[in-house]
């Protein structure tokens, strides 16, 4: 039987105190052009308990790959120049001070790129396609920007080593740029980068062989290396992909001997596509060898519901909103107080949490800026102050 307290020593051989890991989320947090702020670090440090594995909210890789944000609010994260070191090397000290592995998540945000559009800038997409959802065009990229972008995940790994990572996490989940080239619905391509399920996988899989190309050459001990998936991409009746493509893309991704892989679940860490007999984690851990660990999230406030994560589902649970309200959750568990995990925010756990400025503006409006409301999220509204509202569009 597995506990959530179990060491866990993963492929390259880094030893994990517990199957528990923070999730990326987004800190509404950067300065202007993707600089890490105090509060930034403050968050993270407070956090440094929270799991056995803590990995950063997305980072973009290359000048065009973001931000990702609300315009108004403080901004995503960047690693893509050396500039950005300095912060970075704070925010991996921050969440190692207590012994956890700190993990580095980059990406490229492609089409939701909405600071390039604020700033006048091409927003770059596999293909040139009118999203009705996007209030600006989109550019389709050229093969040598897309050759660009690739060498831009390897560099972004580099700078991950040298500010102390332990690992990185390529984002290939919620439709950034590499979901983009893998959807139908977002990759129109007809040359090597699209088509065929083959070459709509080319661009991920290069990714993964760049970033493991540059592990390889700067030979960092134990490093690890994870990818995340979205398990399928279907709207309604248009689909960009289905839960078996997804684990095609998978198996490839497989062979080049990562360390996990992390399903982005929206329904829950039990969740299964329509009208399956299998949730997706079963799915994916099928197309997996045994030193491929596969974490899944979703919903996980208390011990019991991760407890029954490992035990039932996955190899690790990553939790996300729950450390959003109990910043050492994990440590809670590990001093078997796990009973006193706070399972909600409220005005009196405000301090507690160490939210920074734009969290607690985004988690106290009634729409929560389009994130998964909070439990307890109704009783902060009254401290939305709007400081950052000026320039948000429903």
């Amino acid at each position: 039987m597995k506990h959530l307290t179990d060491s866990i020593t993963l492929r390259h051989g880094a030893t994990l105190t517990n199957r528990i890991v923070m999730s990326p989320m987004q800190t509404h947090s950067g300065k202007r052009d993707g600089f890490a702020s105090d509060e930034t670090v403050d968050y993270y440090s407070a956090r440094s308990q929270a799991a056995g594995m803590l990995i950063t909210e997305f980072h973009y890789v290359s000048k065009n790959g973001g931000p990702a944000y609300t315009p108004g609010y403080p901004e995503q994260l960047g690693a893509y120049s050396d500039e950005h070191l300095e912060g970075l090397s704070k925010v991996a000290k921050a969440l190692k001070k207590d012994g956890n592995k700190a993990i580095l998540q980059i990406h490229h945000a492609g089409r939701a790129a909405i600071g390039q559009a604020v700033s006048g800038e091409d927003v770059v997409a596999p293909s040139t396609i009118d999203f009705s959802f996007l209030d600006y065009p989109v550019r389709e990229l050229t093969n040598e920007e897309i050759l660009e972008i690739i060498a831009d995940f390897g560099r972004a790994t580099k700078r991950a080593i040298a500010a102390g990572f332990d690992g990185v996490e390529i984002h290939g989940a919620n439709h950034y740029l590499i979901q983009q080239f893998f959807s139908k619905l977002s990759n129109h391509r007809t040359d090597q980068w699209g088509g065929n399920l083959e070459k709509r996988m080319a661009f991920p899989l290069a990714v993964v062989k760049e970033v493991k190309r540059v592990v390889d050459l700067e030979k960092p001990e134990n490093f690890i290396i994870g990818y995340r998936i979205s398990p399928d991409e279907i709207h309604g009746s248009e689909i960009g992909y289905s839960a078996e493509e997804a684990t095609q893309l998978i198996a490839e991704v497989a062979k080049y001997e990562l360390d996990y892989i992390h399903l982005s679940l929206w329904g829950g860490y039990d969740s299964s596509p329509s009208n399956a007999e299998k949730s997706y984690a079963k799915l994916f851990k099928d197309v997996l060898d045994e030193e491929t660990k596969l974490i899944i999230v979703g919903g996980v406030f208390s011990e019991a519901s991760a407890q029954d994560a490992v035990e039932n589902y996955a190899d690790l649970i990553a939790v996300a909103r729950g450390t959003l309200v109990e910043p050492k959750f994990a440590q809670k568990i590990i001093e078997n107080k796990g009973e006193m995990i706070y399972h909600e925010i409220s005005p009196e756990t405000i301090d507690y949490v160490k939210w920074t400025p734009g969290l607690k503006e985004a988690f106290s409006r009634k729409d929560s800026l389009g994130l998964p409301p909070l439990p307890g999220g109704e009783s902060i509204q009254d401290l939305h102050t709007g400081r950052f509202d000026m320039f948000y569009k429903k």
